[in-house]
């Protein structure tokens, strides 16, 4: 730890799309759009879950779990890049870097593992459904949501403490739009092979190993299924399984491509792309997947929605009969 007090660099200037004024408006406005419709979709999300008794279901806390994620995650970039957008000033003090870069990969390396976790859930479902209710219970679902988060903090925690420690010396400016490991590496002014490698090592523990669980389930989840003697059963069967795997596919394909390499340097502006997916694009997306897609959601946001209107229209009718 005796390294941070070398640190010469007080902040860091994220660099963004590094593209001509007009242009950052132009993405200024679509970002601003695409975060407040994040934050509307994935709020409305947890609300469902929350307030309906027909979502008080093991699959559905976890969706509600993961739409938390989301949030957080998409809110400790997003917000940060907005503003750099709109004032043009794109500095970010190194504690505040540091700190970001800390809870973006916590919270996605917790929405690993809860991804992980709801594969499971659609296993026992299909596989076990008899006895689901009683595997399942509220005590299992928050030994399990507790478990990623504690895991999800494990696992970046040696990262984070490494790359603390390292000498920056300048240069300061950060070829991203948020405080990526891999641009922050590359400000180091010592040898960064034992961190690059750490990171590496970390991010295949975490993403193949969360995938190969995830693979698993549905390896079982495929045989069950096509054991199913009606075309129809096949079909619902896999239809509680489509808005999951969409969102695995999502976040895996990217995270993947811009974390499982031993050696990231050189294509930095792709990262950025991967990100935008997986920080803007993805948590968007989410509540679209799951609410479209899933017959209970949709049913409980009519409920909702109409037990709002008929609220309002009582409402009315009170203060008509004030008024008269």
């Amino acid at each position: 730890m005796n390294l941070v007090n070398k640190t010469v660099v007080s902040e860091f200037i994220l660099l963004g799309f590094h593209t001509i004024r007009s242009v950052d408006i132009v993405i200024f406005i679509v970002f601003f759009f695409a975060y407040a419709l994040t934050i509307s979709g994935n709020v409305m999300l947890i609300v469902l879950v929350v307030a309906n008794h027909g979502l008080q279901l093991p699959m559905y806390f976890l969706l509600g779990n993961l739409s938390f994620l989301e949030l957080m995650i998409t809110s400790t970039v997003v917000p940060k890049m907005l503003i750099n957008m709109i004032t043009g000033k794109k500095t970010i003090s190194f504690l505040g870097c540091l700190t970001q870069s800390f809870f973006y990969f916590l919270m996605g390396s917790t929405e690993f593992f809860i991804l992980a976790i709801m594969s499971i859930d659609r296993y026992l479902a299909i596989c076990y459904p008899l006895r689901y209710t009683l595997i399942m219970n509220n005590k299992t679902c928050f030994q399990f949501l507790l478990g990623s988060w504690i895991g999800g903090f494990m696992i970046i925690l040696i990262p984070s403490i490494v790359t603390a420690g390292l000498p920056f010396c300048g240069p300061n400016i950060v070829n991203h739009f948020f405080c990526d490991s891999a641009p922050l590496l590359k400000l180091v002014c010592s040898d960064t092979l034992l961190a690059e490698n750490i990171d590496f090592g970390t991010s295949c523990i975490l993403l193949l190993g969360s995938l190969f669980v995830t693979t698993i389930s549905y390896m079982y989840i495929i045989i069950a299924v096509l054991r199913i003697p009606s075309a129809q059963g096949r079909q619902k069967a896999f239809s509680t399984c489509a808005s999951h795997i969409t969102v695995v596919t999502l976040y895996y394909g990217s995270s993947i491509f811009i974390y499982v390499r031993p050696t990231k340097g050189n294509v930095l502006d792709f990262n950025k792309m991967g990100t935008v997916l997986n920080t803007i694009v993805t948590p968007m997306l989410n509540p679209f997947i799951y609410g479209l897609r899933n017959e209970k959601v949709k049913i409980g946001l009519r409920n909702v929605l109409k037990s709002f209107f008929n609220n309002e229209m009582k409402n009315l009718k009170n203060i008509d009969r004030i008024k008269k």
